[in-house]
């Protein structure tokens, strides 16, 4: 691939950068605190693009103009010694599949890691530092990360005779038992890791996985643990449950402040 192509795709790199950082394109991968990075990355692989075209153009434009003076040079050379063919070589086509990606990430957006990832990756619930003042709206929105840790590690004291209000998707194990669950992420998609709160009380009769719910219950003393990992899985005691929208940001990135 010659430096004018280089700079095409390293162009059009940069463009789908931005597209992505300027739209919620950008969620699906990294999390939202890495978006002024991306836009960053995407800027700098436009700027380098022009500055190899044009750079380029004006090698190309020298070689041009220095063009007949080297001609005339080479025919006298020519008339003395006999000069062995040279032939180009065409740059391999099978370079150009590089683009493939780049199209893949401008025209099909990857779906959010769900259920399927969720059920097979141990829960990454951790001790939280500390546990910030709860609202005193009834019922509370919580975090599912913070309702999770304060039921585990609180042991649910800040969460007595409360009623809560927390959304995820939802799973099905093998067994038939639901959960709640929001993907955790430190960086970006590829280390996402679930944390789950399973469901009783007043379940809907009809779950479908990867669906959205807002769910209000309370706290409860039941636990189970995690098969993959063993780690901790508080449940919560549901009084209602009602289909929501995919959020934006489909993962939730505060679990370990």
């Amino acid at each position: 691939m010659n430096r004018q192509a280089q700079a095409a795709v390293m162009f059009l790199v940069g463009a789908a950068l931005l597209h992505a950082g300027g739209t919620n394109l950008y969620l699906r991968y990294v999390k939202a605190g890495l978006q002024p990075l991306v836009l960053a990355a995407g800027a700098v692989l436009i700027v380098s693009a022009l500055a190899t075209a044009w750079y380029e153009w004006k090698r190309a434009r020298a070689r041009k103009e220095a063009a007949p003076e080297t001609q005339h040079e080479a025919q006298s050379h020519a008339q003395h010694e006999a000069q062995p063919e040279v032939h180009a070589h065409p740059e391999p086509r099978i370079s150009w599949l590089l683009v493939l990606p780049l199209l893949a990430l401008i025209l099909v957006a990857p779906p959010a890691l769900g259920s399927y990832s969720a059920l097979r990756t141990g829960t990454a619930l951790q001790q939280p530092y500390g546990y910030l003042k709860l609202p005193k709206s009834d019922p509370m929105p919580l975090n599912l990360v913070d309702y999770a840790g304060r039921a585990v590690y609180d042991h649910g004291r800040s969460l007595a005779g409360r009623q809560v209000r927390i959304a995820g998707f939802v799973a099905v194990d093998s067994a038939g038992t639901p959960y709640l669950v929001r993907m955790a992420l430190n960086c970006c998609a590829a280390d996402a890791q679930p944390v789950k709160v399973g469901l009783t009380g007043k379940i809907p009769p009809v779950l479908q996985p990867d669906a959205w719910l807002q769910v209000t219950g309370t706290y409860t003393t039941k636990q189970t643990r995690d098969p993959v990992n063993n780690g901790p899985i508080p449940f919560l005691q549901v009084t209602d449950a009602k289909p929501i929208p995919t959020p934006a940001d489909p993962y939730d990135e505060t679990w370990n402040n």
